[in-house]
C-alpha cells in the first residue's frame, strides 16, 4: 500500500508540474518603466415585513463580494458554517467613508471613469482637470467601486501615483493587484509587485500577503501549478516557508474548489510539512463545505483515523456542516452526541451547524432551544447563527418564524448581513415586494452587492418583467457597482430566453469590449442567431427583388398583348416597328434572368 501511495503521489506531482510547464518567468525582475498592458488604456410577505424595524444601526454594514467572475453567484452555502465570512475581494474593500468631502470626491472620480470608459485619453484628461486631492482613503474607495473594470482602475491607479505628495502604500498596491488578478492580468500584477520591491527606493513593500493574493487569484482560475510556483517564490523574497504558509496555500486551493489538488499536495509534502490536524481540517472542510460531498468527507475522516490524526472541534464542525447541508439530521445529531461523549466542547460553528440542521428539518422550537443552550454555555450567537436559522425557515416558507428570528436578532443589536436579506429576497413574489425590501435594506445600512443584483435580475427575467431588469441594471451603475462577468451572463441569458435577441447581442458585445471572458454557450447561441438572421435578411431581399422583377415582367407582357391587338389594323411598316420593339423587350427580359416568355 505504501508503494502505491508513493506512486500516486509522484504521479500527482508530475501532473501539477506538467500543467505549469515549470513557468517561473513571473518571478524575474523587470522595470516598471517597461510596463506593458494587455490592451491600450483607452401580499403576504409584504404584510409580514411591514413591522420590521427601520431604525438605523450604529455600525453600517460593509458590502461583501462573494465570488469570482466565472462563478455565477448562487449564495447557496446554507450549511451553517462560518464560511460566509470568507470574502474573495477582501483586498479591494472600500472604507465606508464618513467624510462627505471624500465621498463626493470618490463619486466624482467614479463618474468620470464610467462615463469615459470607451475613451482612455478623455478619461485621463478629465481626471487631471477634476481638481480632486488624492489620499489613501480616496484611492481605496475608488478602486473598490470600479474593481470590475480593470482598465479604469489601473488608469486611475497610475494617475494617483504621479500626484505630488502622494505615494501608494501596501494596501493600495494589494487592492490593484487583486483587481488585476481577478481579471487574469497576471503579467501586469507581477510588474506591480516588482515595483513594490523598491529597486529604486531601496525599501520593499512586498509582504507574504502580497504573494498570498497572487496564490488565491491563480487558485480562483484553477491554475494550480502557478499557485504552487508562487508559493515557492517565498524563498526569492526571503520569506519564511513554514507549516503556516503551506497551510495558507492549502486553504487557498480549497477555497476555490481545488480540493483534490490540495489533498495530493498535502500528502506529497508530508516529509517537509508533517501531516497534522489543521492540514487535514483544511482539506476536510474543502470536501465538506466547498464541494459538499459527504462521500469524500467520510473518506478523509477515515484516513485521519487510520493515520492517528486527532479529531478536534473544527473536524466535527466541518462534518456536521456537511451533513447539515445534505439534510441528514440524524448524522448531525449523532456526531454532536459523540463529540460531547469524548469530552470535546462544542463551539459556535458546531452549534450553528446543528441549529441549521434542526431548522432545515422544520424543528424550529428545538433550534431556538439550542440557541438558548449555547448562551447558557457562554457561547453567544452571532449573525451566522441567525442566518443558519433564517435561511432554512425562508426556504420552508415559514415567514413568521423567520421574521421572529430577524426581530430577535435586531433586539440583540446584531446587524443583518446581505445574506440575511438574500434569504428573504429569494422568496418574494412581486416586484413591489422586492423594491420595498431593497429600500428597507438601505435604511438599515446594508447596500445591495453584485450578488444581490444577479439574483434579482434572474428573478425578474423569469417573471418576464424586463422593465424591472433594466431598472436594476441602471441602478447598479448609479450605486457605483460595475457589472462583472456573472452579471452580464445572467442578463444576456435572461434577455435571450425572453426573445430580446438584439438587446442580448448588444450587452454581449459590451461585455467582450470590457475584456471579460466570453461564455461559450452564449457565444454559440448568439452566433447561431446572427447566422439565421443574415440568412433571413438575404432571403427577404431576394424575395423583394423577385417580386419587383415579376411585376415588371407582367407589365411588359401586358404592353405586348396590347400591341398585338393594336397591330391588326396597322399598316405593315408600323407592324414591323412593333415587332422590332418586342424583340428588344424580349432581350431585356432574358438579360434579367427570366427563362419564360410568352410572345
Amino acid at each position: 500500500m505504501q508503494g502505491i501511495r508513493t506512486i500516486r503521489c509522484n504521479l500527482s506531482r508530475f501532473v501539477i508540474l506538467a500543467r505549469t510547464h515549470l513557468i517561473f518567468s513571473h518571478f524575474e525582475p523587470t522595470h516598471f518603466a517597461n510596463l506593458t498592458v494587455e490592451r491600450p488604456l483607452s401580499s403576504k410577505f409584504s404584510t409580514a415585513f411591514s413591522s420590521f424595524s427601520t431604525s438605523s444601526l450604529e455600525t453600517p454594514i460593509t458590502p461583501k463580494h462573494l465570488k469570482e467572475p466565472e462563478e455565477c453567484s448562487s449564495d447557496n452555502d446554507d450549511n451553517g458554517s462560518d464560511m460566509e465570512n470568507d470574502d474573495d475581494d477582501d483586498d479591494v474593500r472600500g472604507l465606508n467613508l464618513s467624510d462627505d468631502g471624500l465621498f463626493q470626491d470618490a463619486k466624482t472620480i467614479v463618474n468620470i471613469l464610467q462615463e469615459s470608459s470607451d475613451n482612455r485619453v478623455e478619461m485621463k484628461s478629465k481626471i487631471e482637470q477634476c481638481g480632486v486631492k488624492v489620499s489613501q482613503e480616496l484611492v481605496l474607495e475608488v478602486l473598490s467601486r470600479v474593481r470590475n473594470d480593470w482598465e479604469a482602475a489601473f488608469t486611475f491607479f497610475l494617475w494617483a501615483a504621479r500626484q505630488p505628495g502622494y505615494a501608494h502604500s501596501v494596501r493600495e498596491y494589494h487592492s490593484m493587484i487583486s483587481i488585476l488578478g481577478k481579471m487574469r492580468k497576471f503579467d501586469t500584477a507581477w510588474v506591480l509587485i516588482d515595483e513594490m520591491r523598491g529597486v529604486k527606493t531601496g525599501v520593499s513593500l512586498v509582504t507574504p500577503q502580497t504573494l498570498l493574493i497572487m496564490i488565491r487569484k491563480y487558485c480562483a482560475v484553477h491554475d494550480v501549478g502557478r499557485a504552487i510556483n508562487t508559493f515557492y517564490a517565498y524563498k526569492r523574497f526571503k520569506f519564511d516557508m513554514g507549516i503556516e504558509e503551506f497551510q495558507s496555500l492549502l486553504s487557498a486551493l480549497c477555497r476555490y474548489k481545488n480540493v483534490q489538488d490540495a489533498e495530493q499536495l498535502m500528502y506529497c509534502n508530508k516529509a517537509v510539512f508533517p501531516l497534522n490536524t489543521k492540514s487535514f481540517n483544511i482539506v476536510l472542510n474543502g470536501w465538506c463545505n466547498l464541494i459538499g460531498s459527504p462521500r469524500e468527507s467520510e473518506r478523509v475522516w477515515r484516513e485521519m483515523s487510520k493515520r492517528g490524526i486527532r479529531f478536534d472541534v473544527v473536524s466535527y464542525a466541518s462534518m456536521m456542516s456537511c451533513y447539515s447541508k445534505a439534510g441528514s439530521l440524524y448524522r448531525v445529531l449523532r456526531l454532536y452526541k459523540q463529540m460531547k461523549k469524548i469530552g470535546i466542547e462544542p463551539d459556535r460553528k458546531v452549534y450553528n451547524a446543528v441549529i441549521h440542521a434542526l431548522a432545515k428539518g422544520r424543528l424550529v422550537n428545538e433550534a431556538f432551544n439550542l440557541m438558548k443552550t449555547m448562551e447558557e454555555k457562554g457561547v453567544a450567537p452571532n449573525i451566522v447563527t441567525y442566518n443558519s436559522l433564517i435561511k432554512p425557515l425562508c426556504r420552508a416558507r415559514k415567514v413568521e418564524e423567520a421574521k421572529g428570528a430577524f426581530d430577535d436578532m435586531l433586539k440583540r443589536c446584531i446587524s443583518p448581513t446581505i445574506r440575511t436579506y438574500h434569504a428573504f429576497l429569494r422568496i418574494l413574489r412581486t416586484g413591489e415586494e422586492v423594491f420595498a425590501l431593497l429600500e428597507k435594506m438601505r435604511k438599515m445600512g446594508c447596500q445591495p452587492i453584485n450578488d444581490t443584483y444577479i439574483m434579482l435580475i434572474r428573478k425578474f427575467c423569469r417573471w418576464r418583467q424586463l422593465e424591472n431588469v433594466f431598472k436594476l441594471w441602471d441602478e447598479m451603475s448609479e450605486n457605483g457597482i460595475s457589472p462583472d462577468r456573472s452579471s452580464y451572463i445572467v442578463l444576456i441569458h435572461g434577455l435571450f430566453l425572453n426573445g430580446e435577441l438584439e438587446a442580448a447581442h448588444k450587452y454581449y458585445t459590451e461585455m467582450k469590449e470590457k475584456q471579460l471572458l466570453p461564455e461559450p454557450k452564449i457565444d454559440e447561441m448568439l452566433q447561431t442567431w446572427l447566422s439565421n438572421k443574415q440568412i433571413a435578411e438575404g432571403q427577404t431581399t431576394e424575395s423583394r427583388s423577385n417580386q419587383c422583377q415579376t411585376t415588371e415582367l407582367r407589365s411588359n407582357q401586358l404592353d405586348c398583348s396590347q400591341s398585338r391587338e393594336q397591330t391588326r389594323g396597322i399598316p405593315r411598316r408600323s407592324h414591323e416597328r412593333n415587332f422590332i420593339r418586342q424583340a428588344e423587350t424580349r432581350k431585356v427580359v432574358r438579360e434579367r434572368g427570366f427563362s419564360f416568355w410568352e410572345p
